[in-house]
């Protein structure tokens, strides 16, 4: 066992399935990954998919309490197992991602779903269900339009920000937004393949589409200005201040483990209340730190890197390899 700050964490979580508009509802569970709904005229579409077929299997089943069209459509905000790998339980659905978010699932997918089974075993519940890396019918490079009936579901590759295939779903009559994670609200951003230096452009991008309701990528239902701007800008506060510490620790010649205790000793007064705090700043840490050495590309995670990392950060142990100092 790895001992990630995660596999301790086995209370299950309180699901919301809050209508934020007609046919549009926001599938949240206390910090978990998040999900989205949309019904059209004769079909539903899903943004995100839960990590496992099983539990799709419960946005299925909200979905059938206030409709009985079929799911026609699965949108995936970006390629983490989490996200993704429930895809097959909407059977017959269609699976659209960003042409960016497919290359990420080719070189890193199997990769990345062994790393996170292995740091979030209560999310991925059933995981014996799972066929194998999820793959997309569909892909767009920057945006798609979809029609369902009169309704128009707008796709958008928004940025790079927490990968570089991030995708949001937007409804521009009813001005609601699916941003997968890009935004968070009161949860804290993984940023393990996060692109810190765009992030903050892309979260403008999105303000810039004035949605009256989003459903970020962890966290509740934001339905309310104030709840708005709080995501947003919390999760660009949040950013901003990994960055900062990560890039002037690099500057003085820092090693990643004294930049790591720096940042915990900054970040957690402010931040250290939010969701999954403890495990992400690790990996969070170890990206902004290659970032401001000048790595654009994330290093990918293997099941290896991630138990090395964590010993090495949060156990002082030394890592097999020259990984610090990468």
């Amino acid at each position: 066992m790895s001992g990630f700050a995660s596999t301790n964490d086995l209370a299950e979580k309180t699901i919301s399935f809050d209508e934020l508009g007609p046919g549009l509802y926001g599938y949240t569970a206390e910090g978990d990954p998040n999900s989205g709904v949309v019904i059209g005229d004769d079909s539903v579409l899903v943004v995100d998919a839960q990590a496992t077929p099983r539990m799709a299997a419960d946005v299925i089943a909200r979905i059938r309490k206030v409709t009985d069209k079929p799911v026609k459509h699965v949108v995936l905000s970006h390629y983490h197992a989490v996200r993704v790998l429930g895809a097959s339980g909407y059977e017959g659905a269609e699976i659209i991602a960003s042409d960016v978010t497919r290359d990420l699932i080719v070189e890193r997918g199997q990769q990345d779903m062994d790393s996170e089974i292995g740091r979030f075993p209560r999310l991925f519940r059933g995981k014996e269900s799972i066929p194998g890396l999820t793959w997309p019918h569909v892909t767009f490079q920057k945006k798609m339009t979809l029609w369902l009936g009169k309704r128009e579901v707008q796709i958008i590759h928004i940025g790079r920000s927490h990968t570089a295939g991030d995708t949001v779903v937007w409804l521009p009559k009813e001005r609601v937004l699916f941003s997968g994670d890009c935004v968070e609200y009161g949860a804290t951003p993984y940023c393990g393949d996060a692109h810190f230096a765009d992030w903050s452009g892309t979260l403008d991008a999105i303000r810039a589409l004035k949605p009256v309701a989003l459903v970020p990528g962890r966290g509740a239902s934001l339905t309310t200005p104030d709840q708005i701007e709080e995501g947003l800008q919390g999760t660009a506060d949040f950013i901003s201040d990994l960055f900062g510490i990560a890039r002037k620790g690099v500057a003085a010649g820092h090693s990643l483990k004294q930049v790591y205790d720096e940042a915990m000793s900054a970040m957690r007064p402010k931040y250290g209340h939010w969701v999954i705090f403890e495990h992400c700043m690790p990996f969070d840490v170890s990206r902004a730190y290659d970032e401001a050495k000048g790595l654009d590309h994330p290093r990918i995670w293997t099941a290896e890197r991630d138990v090395e990392m964590w010993k090495a950060l949060e156990h002082g142990t030394e890592m097999k390899s020259a990984e610090l100092d990468r």
